[in-house]
């Protein structure tokens, strides 16, 4: 298992790609060789991003703008996949938002909006996607969750919450799909430097130090590699790797009260 070597009849899906850590996974798999399929909403940006792409590393980019949060823009989307003509030999799961607020006091359906694109889409597309390359015998797929994935978060309960549904279908998925040379891949970084920030809004209090932060370029290159290597799950850059194992193993009575005090 590993990732599958580029070929003229396919390409890997990058959702999310018009910023972030997207954009950062598209440029990793490009400087591989690898033809892409860039979607998000924005189609000013993934035209940007194509450009630069095809420029630098001549490979095939189309660009398919979509809003994966609701069904027929998904349905869309592999209807356009579809007429491209093109296997989907990569699927690197990306797209997703936070939203930071107590529970009760957040927008419901910003909530609900959050929910469709972290869980559903995910959901949709692997279930989508993953028999094909499962029939073929060749195939990659990284989802992308957090290190929230690991304990609950207050202060962004709806959030961890996607997150560990993603984490616990990529692991689920890795030994299933295994022995159908599929690799599935599921990606667990701490607080990345990008947009997300500008739409999760900023916790309260300190629950994000200042080493626990890593830059886009350096998770997707992590992401990458552990993909490559069939690994089952990456938590990138060593504090947040600390950080993982104090989240999964630290008693819940204890972890709770802490994080609601470090949030006030």
């Amino acid at each position: 298992m590993s990732l599958p070597q580029p070929r003229a009849d396919a390409a890997a899906l990058v959702t999310g790609a018009s910023s972030g850590i997207g954009v950062d996974l598209a440029r990793e798999l490009a400087a591989r060789g690898h033809a892409l399929i860039l979607v998000a909403r924005r189609e000013g940006k993934l035209r940007e991003v194509a450009d630069e792409l095809s420029a630098a590393h001549g490979v095939r980019v189309e660009i398919l703008p979509a809003d994966l949060s609701e069904r027929e823009g998904r349905l869309d989307l592999l209807r356009r996949i579809d007429e491209l003509g093109l296997d989907v030999d990569v699927l690197l799961n990306n797209a997703g938002y936070g939203l930071s607020g107590r529970f009760i006091d957040l927008e419901e359906d910003r909530q609900e909006q959050m929910i469709r694109l972290n869980v559903e889409a995910v959901h949709h597309l692997a279930r989508a996607l993953a028999p094909g390359m499962a029939e073929r015998g060749s195939g990659a797929i990284l989802l992308l969750a957090s290190i929230a994935a690991f304990q609950p978060v207050v202060g962004m309960s709806d959030y961890a919450a996607t997150k560990a549904f993603v984490l616990s279908l990529g692991e689920t998925l890795h030994e299933e799909l295994k022995s159908r040379g599929v690799t599935v891949t599921t990606l667990c970084p701490g607080p990345v430097k990008t947009e997300f920030w500008d739409v999760a809004g900023e916790l309260e209090g300190n629950l994000n130090p200042k080493p626990m932060w890593a830059k886009a370029d350096k998770v997707a290159r992590e992401a990458i590699e552990g993909l490559e290597k069939g690994h089952r799950v990456v938590v990138p850059h060593a504090p947040v790797k600390l950080a993982s194992i104090a989240g999964r193993h630290t008693p819940r009575s204890l972890l709770l009260p802490i994080m609601k005090r470090a949030g006030k």
